[in-house]
């Protein structure tokens, strides 16, 4: 496709002018140069200087989990839009009633209640609201230096930094250390309505969770009948190894939120799966939440599409092996590995090492950004689809830049 832009320059310049003067601000200030181009598999290149490509180890918080521009999904997309567009929220859709469906049935029946959004932060705002409507209470319970997005409910669970800009927020929120089950026991009560929780926290570095913490969380939350909610928006569809992380910690959330990764970067959309009597409020109250774009018919042509993908047989496995693969790799680097599947964080002993590191591995062709909450941690999440050869390329430029 040509570019809008003759060069980089003049792009850059439009995008301040337009989009973002701050961004390109920062960026230029750590040297980023970068302005997004051909993109397939594992890779992109610079769309001004294609001989500048690198391997992507962001993928958008697990958007291309899939890689950029899956065949298969791409080609789901491309036949459906022969016959479809984004279709009626108002109506019976049968691709929206399929992707519930199947995401249903990756909980084996627990949630088997499904809505869609367009975001992660939509997402999250749909299920504190049902949360609150279906317990009569107010209070939310978070994690402190966790992320839930940036509309209004969601980013009221989130950190002063993202909030306090925009006034006063509103009542009812409360933050605990996470990994921290005394302190969220302390705050716990017949008057809390949800706790919600990443299943690692991403841009707080990537902690793993105490072993039996989640599911501690749940069996709290179900004795003074709260909502426990799990924000799987980047660690979901198969991205640590399984196809929900809290699986793996015997957890039983009521609800799980997804986005990102589930329509394999080709089509906004996000889902919130909710046990049935959560799901019991649309039943007299249809029309209360709506979203024209949530669940687009296209969207669930790629989920389903993503989907088949990560239920074959050893797909998950497979994820599993390369995750092992990479740790085994990065040994002897003056680094701690926080890894579940492909789901990695570099913490460093400086505390803004992973700020430093991103710097150094961009300049070596992999692309990956330290955590926000905590900058000591570069994020590494390599696409699911990776080829052998291409993580022993990576393990290799790690090798080189970091020791």
């Amino acid at each position: 496709m040509e570019l809008p832009f003759a060069d980089k320059a003049s792009a850059t310049a439009a995008f301040a002018e337009h989009v973002n003067r701050g961004k390109v601000a920062t960026y230029q200030a750590l040297g980023l140069d970068i302005v997004m181009g051909e993109r397939e598999g594992s890779w992109f290149s610079d769309a001004y200087d294609t001989d500048r490509r690198w391997l992507n180890c962001h993928c958008n918080g697990g958007v291309f989990n899939l890689g950029h521009r899956n065949r298969e999904v791409s080609a789901a997309v491309r036949s459906a839009l022969d016959s479809l567009d984004i279709g009626n929220h108002h109506l019976v859709s049968p691709w929206r009633a399929e992707l519930a469906r199947r995401l249903a049935a990756t909980t084996d029946g627990r949630l088997p209640g499904v809505v869609f959004g367009v975001g992660g932060g939509e997402a999250i705002d749909l299920a504190l609201k049902v949360a609150r409507a279906q317990t009569r209470r107010t209070t939310i319970v978070s994690a402190v230096g966790g992320y839930h997005g940036h509309t209004g409910l969601a980013m009221a669970t989130g950190d002063p930094q993202y909030r306090d800009p925009f006034g006063p927020q509103p009542p009812g929120f409360v933050q605990v250390p996470f990994g921290d089950l005394e302190a969220l026991a302390r705050v716990v009560d017949d008057g809390t309505a949800a706790v919600i929780l990443e299943a690692i926290p991403a841009t707080l570095g990537m902690p793993l969770p105490p072993p039996g913490y989640l599911r501690a969380v749940g069996e709290l939350c179900r004795r003074v009948g709260a909502v426990f909610i799990i924000d799987e928006i980047q660690t979901g569809l198969g991205r640590t190894g399984t196809m929900w992380s809290h699986t793996e910690d015997g957890a039983e959330p009521d609800m799980i939120v997804t986005g990102k990764g589930l329509s394999g970067g080709l089509v906004p959309i996000s889902a919130t799966l909710m046990t049935r009597a959560l799901h019991a409020f649309f039943d007299e109250q249809p029309f209360v939440h709506i979203s024209t774009f949530g669940g687009a018919e296209l969207g669930c042509v790629a989920g389903l599409a993503v989907l088949d993908i990560v239920e074959r047989p050893d797909f998950l496995d497979r994820v599993q092996r390369l995750g092992s693969t990479l740790e085994a790799g990065l040994e002897g680097l003056p680094l701690v590995v926080r890894r579940r599947g492909l789901f990695a964080g570099l913490k460093f002993a400086d505390e803004a090492g992973g700020m430093a590191a991103t710097q150094h591995v961009i300049s070596a062709g992999v692309f990956a950004i330290f955590a926000n909450n905590d900058p000591s941690v570069l994020q590494l999440l390599p696409p699911l689809t990776i080829s052998d050869d291409e993580l022993a390329w990576l393990v290799q430029r790690l090798q080189e830049v970091l020791r």
